[in-house]
This record gives C-alpha cells, sequence and structure tokens, in this order.
C-alpha cells in the first residue's frame, strides 16, 4: 500500500461526503486505502459514509477525543508507505494524490509535504505554510506588523507572507488539514502529541520532524480547497479555548527553557488578554 488517507469527522456529514467523493475521485498510479475516525457524530455521518463508501475503513468512537488522538487511531491501523491527513472540509482536485507522492518519492529527505491551500473565496489559507510561532513571531503577528510591513521577513516570521504562495521551498510548519508524511519519518518521530486536543498539533508534529532531521516542505503544484472550521460553529467557545491552550502548550513543550523568565510570562500573559477578546467577542456575537 502507496498511501493512508486519514479523516477526522465530527458533524460535518456533507463536507465529509463531498471530501471523500473527492479521493475517489482522483486519477493517480498509487495505490491508497482511506481510513475514517469519527469523533461521536451527533448527526448521521458514520450510516452515511458507510452507506456511499463501504470501502472506507471506519472507527466509530464513543466519544469526541478530539484531532490528535483520531489521526493517532488511524495511524495505528495505517498499512500506507506515506499517510495523508486530510480534513473532512477540503476537497482534493483530481491530480493532488499523483503529484504529491510524486514530489515525495523524488525527495527522500523531505519528512513532510504541503500543498497549496485555497479558501472558498478564493485567497490562500495563510496556515499552510508557516514559520514556528516563536516569541518574537507572535509579536509581530498578534500586534500587525505583518500586515503593516508584509514584504519584510522579520515582521512576517509566521506566516511566511514575504515568499509567493505559488513557488515552492522548505518551512516550518504546514497545516494539519493537508500534511503527507512519511511513514518512516512517524516510526522515528512518534505519532501526534495527544495532549493538543484540537490545535497546535501540526506544528508540534513538524517542530518534531525538522529537530529529527527531516525537511518540511510546501509545494503548490496542486491545490486544494478548505472550507475550514466547519466544526466551530457547535462550540466556537470551546474551539476558542482548545486553540489559545494549544498556543501555550506549544510554548511550555518547546521554548520554555529556551528563554528568559520575563519573556515566557510575557508570552502567557499575551495569550490570556487574546483569549478573553476571543471568547468576549464570540459570547457576545
Amino acid at each position: 500500500m502507496d498511501l493512508s488517507i486519514l479523516v477526522v469527522n465530527y458533524n460535518t456529514r456533507e463536507l465529509t461526503l463531498q471530501a471523500l467523493r473527492s479521493v475517489y475521485a482522483s486519477k493517480t498510479s498509487y495505490s491508497y486505502e482511506v481510513i475514517l475516525i469519527d469523533n461521536a457524530s451527533r448527526d448521521d455521518s458514520v450510516e452515511k459514509i458507510a452507506a456511499e463508501f463501504p470501502q472506507v475503513v471506519l472507527i466509530a468512537n464513543t466519544e469526541n477525543v478530539g484531532f490528535a488522538r483520531a489521526n493517532n487511531q488511524g495511524m495505528r491501523i495505517a498499512k500506507g508507505r506515506y499517510v495523508l491527513l486530510l480534513n473532512s472540509d477540503t476537497e482534493i482536485q483530481t491530480d493532488t494524490l499523483q503529484i504529491m507522492l510524486d514530489f515525495m518519492e523524488n525527495h527522500p529527505k523531505v519528512g513532510a509535504s504541503g500543498c497549496k491551500v485555497i479558501l472558498p473565496d478564493g485567497s490562500l489559507d495563510k496556515a499552510c505554510k508557516r514559520g514556528f510561532p516563536t516569541p518574537s513571531a507572535s509579536f509581530y503577528y498578534a500586534f500587525g506588523f505583518s500586515k503593516l510591513f508584509p514584504k519584510v521577513p522579520k515582521f512576517n516570521q509566521y506566516q511566511l507572507g514575504y515568499l509567493s504562495p505559488d513557488e515552492e521551498y522548505p518551512v516550518d510548519v504546514l497545516v494539519g488539514a493537508f500534511m503527507l508524511v512519511r511513514a518512516e519519518t512517524i516510526r522515528q518521530v512518534g505519532m501526534m502529541d495527544e495532549d493538543f486536543w484540537m490545535y497546535g498539533d501540526d506544528i508540534d508534529w513538524c517542530y518534531r520532524f525538522k529537530r529529527a532531521g527531516w525537511e518540511v516542505y510546501y509545494y503548490p503544484r496542486t491545490t486544494i480547497l478548505h472550507h475550514k472550521r466547519a466544526s466551530w460553529r457547535s462550540k466556537p467557545t470551546k474551539m476558542i479555548y482548545e486553540f489559545h491552550r494549544a498556543m501555550y502548550m506549544f510554548h511550555k513543550k518547546h521554548y520554555w527553557k529556551k528563554y528568559p523568565t520575563i519573556v515566557n510570562w510575557a508570552v502567557v500573559a499575551g495569550i490570556a488578554v487574546k483569549f478573553s477578546f476571543e471568547w468576549l467577542k464570540a459570547r457576545l456575537l
């Protein structure tokens, strides 16, 4: 088996069916399997998916175990030489699998790769190519310097806005909505950190890939559509909490010992202020 495609579903039946249809419409010489992990959806996702796609390997959880843990469940039974994390709210092109797997086959030092990700309005999903959220990168991003000076690398360390989205290059972080990972890399580095429930797991994983000597690459020779945040709609405040918790966890895990105490506590304070603002905004809307 060449490729194992992992899809995590949570109450996104119609989007998930669209995603699966796009996968099975692929034109590729590579063999693949699809493993779908349902996180205790309250709709009839499992029944509808099983009926339309009986070839899909289904794991039906009795509780919502989060994104990282669900993907790990799929990885444990995956047979492919590569593993693709694919969000349930995405649609791939007919050539996406062929192009991305060809790239990985021809670049054995690349542990993980991602393609160009487009939002429904035609704009770039900026999460598909990022730098690590160091304290300085986070500061310039949070306080708008990246928007004021979009072409200055110093101020765009996180979203890499100074780099063309139509050119290929190594990056620090890919988005978990579409991340193609070599099984050999997973065996060496380990699976996703399940302490990250919904966000930050992709950043943490890419950080560990690079620390182990693997390249992480952005390869925009094919695109996918990302509807984005489809699962937010049912529990927006929960998602806001998990997003900011993940920011804190990543800093604590990878940067706490690298920076002075004053910097660490400034980061914590910044995360707390941003969380409070986003939480209040969600409650008032």
